[in-house]
């Protein structure tokens, strides 16, 4: 393990590079107010050239390289941001400054500028995410050495903790489909049928005709004579009597058949 972690903190990755910035002289700070770009002179630049950030193991490195050669013109450790070693300036975005270290322990801080906006806010965010990362590695380790200090998460019920759950909305769904559900109409064949879908009509079923009522034998027909007459119709005796002859000429026919049919079936 202890090899593995010297290999990981030899090996150095690149974070961002952009081709194009602008170093500038700065005059000393006066006061903690902060620095501004504008009294750079920016439309004279000291050197011009390519920027990378690197990372190894926990440190950030800022360099400034020959844009051709890649020969390195200045470089500036960062062992946190924000910090001292890159700050930004009080009046614009695309421009900041860091601190440059030579190796025998001499510093100069120096102005950096980026030609666009985009490229400033890359430069920013790549510093952003490589401290977050160290910082994330940081707590990892710690609670490996130390896995029981975090908190614990406790689920359970406290003394005298309930829970309430409503089921009413299952009861009214079990309700309403037992009310609502509807009767099947029965067939003539004792056979349920089910009922028609919805937006059919359901044709009218026409009650069957009455049965005529059975006359008993022997009754009187005066009663259904007068049924059929109108009160607004007046008949005559003689009328009445050639009515009642034809009953009875119908009647004696009858009896006629009656006695033929007799002597059909003697024969």
């Amino acid at each position: 393990s202890a090899k593995r972690k010297m290999a990981e903190s030899d090996y150095e990755s690149v974070l961002c590079v952009k081709p194009e910035v602008h170093v500038y002289r700065i005059p000393p700070r006066a006061t903690n107010r902060g620095y501004r770009a504008a009294e750079w002179q920016l439309d004279q630049p000291a050197w011009s050239g390519r920027l990378r950030i690197t990372a190894k193991g926990k440190m950030a490195y800022i360099k400034l390289e020959d844009k051709i050669s890649g020969e390195l013109f200045a470089q500036a450790p960062v062992e946190q941001f924000p910090g001292m070693a890159v700050e930004s300036v009080i009046d614009s975005s695309r421009y900041f400054v860091i601190c440059i270290e030579d190796g025998n322990g001499r510093r100069a801080f120096i102005g950096v500028g980026f030609v666009d906006r985009g490229d400033a806010f890359d430069f920013n965010v790549a510093l952003q995410d490589h401290f977050k990362w160290v910082k994330q590695q940081h707590e990892i380790a710690k609670q490996a050495q130390n896995p029981d200090a975090g908190p614990k998460l406790d689920l359970g019920f406290k003394e005298g903790q309930t829970i309430k759950i409503n089921i009413a909305n299952m009861k009214k769904k079990d309700g309403g489909a037992a009310g609502t559900a509807k009767p099947r109409a029965a067939g003539t064949g004792g056979m349920n049928l089910l009922p028609p879908p919805p937006g059919v009509k359901t044709p009218l079923q026409v009650p069957p005709p009455a049965q005529p009522l059975s006359q008993p034998a022997g009754g009187s027909h005066t009663g259904c004579l007068l049924d059929f007459g109108s009160p607004s119709l007046e008949l005559s005796s003689s009328a009445a009597a050639d009515l009642w002859g034809d009953f009875a000429n119908a009647s004696g026919s009858a009896s006629g058949h009656a006695q033929q049919n007799a002597s059909w079936v003697q024969f």
